[in-house]
C-alpha cells in the first residue's frame, strides 16, 4: 500500500475500529459492574472474543494487518504504515522488524 492509499481507507477502518471498539466497551463495562461468580460473565468475555475476531478478520479481508488491540498496519513493501485508534490520520510508520515500539512519526 501507498500512504494515500492506507490514508483513503483510513475511513472505513477507522469505523470498522470505532464499531467494535464500542461494542467492546459496552461489554466490558457490563463485566465489570457484575460479581466475579455471576454465570453472565463468561457469555459476555465470549462475546468480546467474537468482536475482536471479527474485527481482525474484516481488516484481513482488506488486505490489512491486525497487530494489536485496535492497532492496523498497511504494508508498505519495507515496512509498515501504522494507525492505532482513535488516531486521526495514518501518521506513523515502521519497519517490519520494529513493530509498534519502534514506530516512526512520517514527516
Amino acid at each position: 500500500f501507498t500512504l494515500v492509499e492506507a490514508q483513503q481507507m483510513l475511513p472505513r477502518v477507522r469505523a470498522l475500529t470505532e464499531h467494535a471498539a464500542q461494542k467492546v466497551d459496552q461489554l466490558s463495562s457490563a463485566i465489570h459492574r457484575m460479581a466475579e461468580t455471576d454465570p453472565a460473565r463468561v457469555p459476555m468475555v465470549t462475546e468480546i472474543e467474537s468482536v475482536v475476531a471479527a474485527w481482525t478478520t474484516r481488516l484481513q479481508e482488506l488486505g490489512l494487518v491486525a497487530k494489536g488491540l485496535w492497532l492496523v498496519d498497511w504494508d508498505n513493501g519495507d515496512g509498515y504504515y501504522c494507525w492505532k485508534y482513535p488516531e486521526v490520520a495514518v501518521l506513523h510508520y515502521h519497519g517490519y522488524a520494529e513493530g509498534f515500539a519502534g514506530r516512526l512519526k512520517i514527516v
